[in-house]
C-alpha cells in the first residue's frame, strides 16, 4: 500500500470516529436549543470549561503517540507494553487534577461574569461531566495506543456504535417522559456520562481478548512508577497539554466573554463554535495519522520515509481545508437553521459563520504542524509560540476588538471580533510552525 493509501486510511478512519464523537456535541447543541434558549446558553458556558480541561488532559496522553509509534517501527512490543502501564500513573494523577477543577468552577464563572441565571445549570451540568472524565481519559488512552500501532479502526467502531446510545438518551434526559422530569442541559451530560462508562468496558473486554495485544503483555502486572519513564512522559506530555491547553482556551473562553453579551449572543456563538470544532476533526484525523506515520518511519530508522510521510499530511490538510470553508461559507444559512428557530440568533449566527469558515483555513495548518514537530519531540516552543499570539492576540485582542476598541476600530459589541482575531493568530503560528519544520527536516 502506497503512503498516501496508509496515510488517507488511517486518516479518514479515525474521522469517522472523531465526528462520531463529536456528534456528541452537536446533539446536544440542538438537543438543549430545542429544549430552550437558556439551556444552550448555559450548554456554551458548561461545555467551554470541560472542554478547556478535558483537551488538555487529552493533549498529555495523545503527545504519548509518537513515543509508542517510534517503539512499533523499532520492533519492541515489550518495551511498548511496559511504557503503556506506565502511563497509567500518567492517567491517574490527570484524573484527579481535572475533576477537582470541575467541581469547583465558581472561579472560573466570576472571572468571566456569567450571568446569575445561568450559574445553576452550569454548576448541574458541570458536577455530572466530572464524573464522566474518568473513563474518557481511560478510552483516550486506549485510543492513543490503537493509533500508535496503526490499528484506529478498533476505536472508530465503539464512537460509532455509542452514538447510537447518546442521541435517545440525550432526547429522553433532556425532554423527561417516561418517568424522568425533564432535566435540560444537564439531562446531556447525563447522558455523556451513560456513553463513556460503556465505550470504556468495551475497550477494556478488548484489549483483553484481542490477539493484536498480546504480544505487548498489557495484563502484565503492574510495575511500580518508573521514574525515568513517567519523566520521559513529562517532558513530552506536559508542554503537549500546555500547547492543547492554551490554543483549546483561546478558543473556548471566547464562549465566556462573549456570554457577557446576552444569551443570543453567547447562543450564536455556541453554533458557529460547535460547527468550528466539527470541522477541525478533519485536520486533526490527517495530524495524527501523519505523526503515527512520521515517527513509525523515524523508528524504523528511515528518515526519507518520514519526509514523505509529513509532505503528503501538508497537502492533504490544505486541500481539505479550502473545500470545507467553501462549503461552510455556501451552506451557512439552511446549518444555522438546523441548530436554532430564534430569529435573533439565527441573524447574528450566520454572518458569524463566515469568519469561521476563514478561521479554519488556518486552524488546520497549524494543528498538523504542532503534531509533526511533537514526532521530533519539539514541544516547548510551540506551547511558547501559542501562549503569546492565541492568548495574546487572539483572545485579549478579540477581547479589546469585541469591548473597546482596537486602535482605529471601534468595539463591535459582536462575536465576530473574537474569530477576527483568533484568525490572524492562527494566520502567524502556522507561518511559525511551519517554519520550524523546515528548519527541522533540513537538519
Amino acid at each position: 500500500m502506497s503512503e498516501l493509501k496508509t496515510i488517507s486510511r488511517h486518516a479518514g478512519t479515525v474521522l469517522v470516529g472523531q465526528l462520531a464523537t463529536m456528534a456528541f456535541g452537536v446533539t446536544d447543541t440542538i438537543v438543549a436549543g430545542r429544549y430552550a434558549e437558556a439551556s444552550l446558553a448555559a450548554l456554551s458556558v458548561g461545555s467551554a470549561i470541560y472542554m478547556s480541561v478535558y483537551v488538555a488532559l487529552m493533549g498529555v496522553l495523545q503527545a504519548l503517540l509518537p513515543v509508542w509509534a517510534e517503539l512499533h517501527g523499532a520492533q519492541k512490543p515489550r518495551q511498548l507494553g511496559f511504557s503503556f502501564r506506565q502511563s497509567l500513573y500518567l492517567c491517574g494523577a490527570l484524573m484527579a487534577f481535572g475533576m477537582a477543577i470541575l467541581l469547583q468552577p465558581a472561579t472560573l464563572l466570576d472571572w468571566a461574569e456569567v450571568p446569575a441565571t445561568l450559574r445553576g445549570e452550569v454548576l448541574d451540568y458541570l458536577g455530572v461531566l466530572a464524573l464522566a472524565l474518568p473513563p474518557a481519559l481511560l478510552f483516550r488512552l486506549y485510543s492513543t495506543l490503537n493509533q500508535s500501532l496503526g490499528k484506529p479502526l478498533l476505536v472508530t467502531w465503539l464512537q460509532i456504535g455509542s452514538l447510537f446510545l447518546k442521541v435517545p438518551l440525550s432526547i429522553w434526559f433532556a425532554f423527561g417522559g417516561f418517568g424522568l422530569e425533564a432535566q435540560g442541559a444537564v439531562g446531556c451530560a447525563l447522558a455523556t456520562l451513560a456513553v463513556q462508562y460503556l465505550m470504556l468496558a468495551l475497550a477494556l473486554w478488548l484489549l483483553r481478548t484481542r490477539a493484536l495485544y498480546r504480544p505487548y503483555r498489557l495484563w502484565h502486572r503492574l510495575e511500580k512508577p518508573h521514574g525515568p519513564t513517567l519523566a520521559a512522559f513529562a517532558r513530552v506530555g506536559v508542554p503537549s497539554g500546555l500547547t492543547i491547553l492554551v490554543e483549546v482556551t483561546s478558543f473556548t473562553l471566547m464562549a465566556l466573554f462573549v456570554a457577557r453579551l446576552g444569551t443570543t449572543a453567547a447562543a450564536s456563538h455556541q453554533i458557529a463554535a460547535n460547527l468550528a470544532a466539527v470541522l477541525y476533526m478533519v485536520p486533526l484525523a490527517i495530524g495524527i495519522a501523519t505523526s503515527a506515520r512520521t515517527s513509525y518511519w523515524l523508528g524504523a530508522g528511515q528518515p526519507r520515509q518520514a519526509r514523505h510521510a509529513i509532505g503528503l499530511g501538508f497537502m492533504l490538510v490544505l486541500g481539505c481545508a479550502v473545500l470545507l470553508a467553501g462549503t461552510l461559507i455556501a451552506v451557512r444559512e439552511p446549518l444555522v437553521r438546523l441548530y436554532a428557530h430564534s430569529p435573533e440568533v439565527i441573524a447574528l449566527a450566520v454572518p458569524l459563520l463566515f469568519w469561521t469558515a476563514a478561521f479554519h483555513l488556518f486552524d488546520g495548518l497549524q494543528a498538523l504542524a504542532v503534531f509533526v514537530l511533537r514526532c521530533f519531540r519539539v514541544t516547548l516552543a510551540p506551547f511558547l509560540i501559542y501562549g503569546v499570539l492565541l492568548w495574546g492576540l487572539g483572545l485579549y485582542g478579540g477581547y479589546q476588538l469585541a469591548y473597546q476598541g482596537l486602535g482605529p476600530w471601534p468595539a463591535m459589541q459582536t462575536p465576530a471580533a473574537f474569530w477576527i482575531a483568533g484568525m490572524v493568530a492562527l494566520t502567524l503560528a502556522a507561518l511559525i510552525f511551519w517554519l520550524m519544520i523546515w528548519q527541522v527536516l533540513k537538519r
